[in-house]
């Protein structure tokens, strides 16, 4: 009989996105094939603190009735032991349980950004999603819009603040830049967290305190007069496209209340209404946007089409929000990829990512 797989299952983390990981990672959790593989629960709390497995499935157990209860603080994990052996707890001092690969359902800062990926790589593990590059680029809204600017991709008109001269930035120059309404948000943050529409002087001094309360560097946005749809692309060296979906908001914007509070605030059309060649176009542009953010593994393209028909691509979430639910799983089983079959190809993918980067060569010992 084959082995199991067990697959390390990381949610919570330290990001004002805390809760929606924890939605993500019970979908993923109730996906997993008991026939293939075995997970292994590792929560990070909010105070960054890594918990055992024990521990950690019971509090995403509880979470889902009790959301406000906060995980328990016994035996934190301290480190990662390498190449998959397990996971050293502090108490017992002992390696609990090999890991075959690490499925990171974290989203935002310390998860979605490298910093996790990073830890992963050093301790040779396989992991699900985008590496330490594509996540920290996808992350960081600033660099993702130049090295999309740079690679010929159509993206909207902005500016980047930074917080020690944001006194410096005056409305009305950014009002002749962008035009109005426009758009104040964290530069490195998700899920809409922080993201304030703007069309007055006093409206932009509060959307500036409040994106300055997430992050140092702010980005503002022209506003983009546009149909919001999404496409998302799967793999490695050769990654393929899904049908695009498209958001019909009942609200101003895609605010962190309408994705994750208010369920009748957005209604999704999967496939998007959209003419044979405007869908081509969206699923080229999608492949061609994950390939200039190294990216690898899975990731959510975001874009405006206007009534004319332009596109503008608007950001990617190398991180989507994993639930049955999610326009990313709508979009792949529309596509022919149920819930279940994205899973596996995801944890198919980063092992084969891992044996690739294994057979490189690293110092001239190796040589």
């Amino acid at each position: 009989m084959k082995q199991k797989l067990r697959v390390g299952l990381l949610f919570g983390g330290r990001s004002a996105e805390h809760e929606v990981s924890l939605q993500s990672a019970r979908n993923v959790a109730q996906a997993l094939d008991p026939k293939k593989y075995e997970p292994v629960y590792i929560g990070i709390n909010k105070a960054g603190a890594w918990l055992a497995p024990g521990v950690s499935a019971r509090y995403l157990a509880l979470s889902a009735t009790q959301p406000t209860k906060g995980p328990e603080k016994s035996r934190e994990i301290v480190m990662m032991a390498p190449s998959g052996e397990g996971v050293l707890t502090r108490d017992s001092g002992t390696i609990e349980g090999k890991i075959d690969v690490v499925f990171p359902v974290l989203h935002g800062p310390f998860g979605e950004d490298g910093t996790v990926q990073g830890l992963l790589k050093l301790a040779d593990v396989p992991f699900v999603g985008a590496g330490v590059l594509g996540s920290a680029v996808g992350m960081d809204k600033d660099v993702m819009k130049r090295l999309l600017r740079d690679a010929g991709i159509p993206i909207g008109k902005f500016m980047v603040v930074h917080a020690h001269e944001a006194s410096k930035t005056k409305f009305a120059d950014i009002k002749k830049k962008l035009g109005l309404p426009l758009f104040v948000k964290p530069a490195n943050l998700g899920s809409s967290v922080g993201v304030s529409k703007v069309r007055t002087e006093a409206e932009y001094k509060y959307a500036l305190k409040e994106a300055f309360e997430y992050d140092t560097k702010i980005l503002i946005e022209e506003f983009i007069d546009g149909r919001e749809i999404e496409c998302s692309v799967l793999g490695n060296e050769d990654p393929v496209a899904s049908v695009p979906g498209e958001l019909i908001l009942q609200s101003e914007f895609y605010s962190y209340e309408a994705k994750y509070l208010e369920p009748d605030a957005m209604k999704p059309r999967i496939p998007a209404s959209l003419s044979k060649e405007t869908t081509k176009k969206v699923q080229e542009l999608a492949v061609a946007a994950f390939k200039a953010l190294c990216c690898e593994g899975i990731g959510n393209i975001e874009f405006f089409v206007t009534k004319d028909g332009q596109l503008y691509v608007n950001e990617i979430n190398t991180i989507p929000k994993f639930t049955t639910a999610s326009l990313c799983s709508k979009m792949w089983e529309a596509s022919g990829f149920p819930y279940p079959k994205i899973i596996d190809k995801l944890i198919s993918l980063a092992i084969e990512r891992h044996a690739r980067d294994k057979k490189l060569k690293s110092d001239k010992a190796s040589v």
